[in-house]
C-alpha cells in the first residue's frame, strides 16, 4: 500500500511529499528543503523507515519546491524528473533565488523528462502523471489510482487555486485543466496540494470559490 508523508518545508511553507510502499521504495517530491534542519528531518525520516528513495520528481519548479532538489540528488544519487516545458522555470530560479533571500541556493539539472499519462513506479505501486498546466507551463499532478490520491502540487488547493500571476501562468488554462484532468477523478480523491491541508475532488467541485458549483463567475 502507498503510503504519503508529508513535510512542509522554507519560508513559503511548501509541502513536500515522501511516497513508499512496504518494499521501502520511495519517490521524493517537490523537495522544498533549505536550512540543514530541514534536510536532517527528512532524512531522519528516511533512515528510521528504513527507505531507499529511487525517484526525484517536481510537480513543477518554482523556488518554492526546488530548493533541496540538488542536496537530494547528491545525497540520494538520484536524477530529476520534471516535465520539458518547466526546465526553463527550472532554470531561471538560479536568477530571482538571491531576491527572495536563498543566496546559498545550488541549481540542479533534469536527467530526465516526465511525459503525459506516464508511469512513475514506487516499488510495487504506480502513480500516473497527469498534465495540469496554468500554474506554470509544465505542471504535473501524480495521481495513484487503487487509493485515489493526488499529489496536486500548486494547481488546486483547498478553497483555491494556483496563482497564475507568475511568469507562463495562464488563469483560463488552469480553470480548464482542472475540470478537465483533475475533475474527472473520482469524488472521494484526496488531494495533497502544495500547500495547505489536504481536500477533496468531491468537495472542490461543489465549494471552490474558482471552479465550484457554486463559484460566482
Amino acid at each position: 500500500m502507498l503510503q504519503i508523508k508529508c513535510f512542509t518545508f522554507n519560508p513559503f511553507q511548501e509541502n513536500t511529499y515522501l511516497t513508499y510502499d512496504e518494499t521501502g521504495q520511495a519517490a521524493l517530491i517537490d523537495p522544498g528543503c533549505h536550512t540543514a534542519l530541514e534536510r536532517r528531518e527528512l532524512e531522519d525520516f528516511i533512515q528510521n523507515e528504513g527507505l531507499q528513495v529511487s525517484q526525484l520528481l517536481n510537480t513543477h519548479c518554482h523556488i518554492d519546491h526546488v530548493l533541496g532538489n540538488a542536496w537530494a540528488i547528491r545525497k540520494f544519487g538520484l536524477t530529476l524528473k520534471i516535465h520539458p516545458k518547466e526546465a526553463q522555470v527550472l532554470k531561471s530560479v538560479e536568477v530571482y533565488a538571491p531576491n527572495y533571500g536563498f543566496h546559498g541556493y545550488e541549481s540542479a539539472e533534469p536527467g530526465e523528462f516526465l511525459e503525459e499519462a506516464q508511469v512513475i513506479r514506487v516499488g510495487k505501486e504506480e502513480l500516473n502523471i497527469l498534465f495540469v498546466p496554468g500554474h506554470s507551463p509544465g505542471h504535473v499532478v501524480f495521481y495513484h489510482s487503487p487509493s485515489r490520491r493526488c499529489i496536486a502540487g500548486d494547481t488546486l488547493f483547498r478553497g483555491s487555486i494556483g496563482r497564475t500571476d507568475l511568469p507562463g501562468g495562464n488563469h483560463q488554462l488552469l480553470l480548464e485543466k482542472i475540470k478537465s484532468q483533475l475533475f474527472e477523478l473520482p469524488d472521494e480523491t484526496v488531494v495533497f496540494p502544495g500547500h495547505g491541508p489536504e481536500t477533496t475532488i468531491g468537495f472542490e467541485k461543489i465549494y471552490n470559490p474558482f471552479v465550484g458549483e457554486k463559484a460566482f463567475h
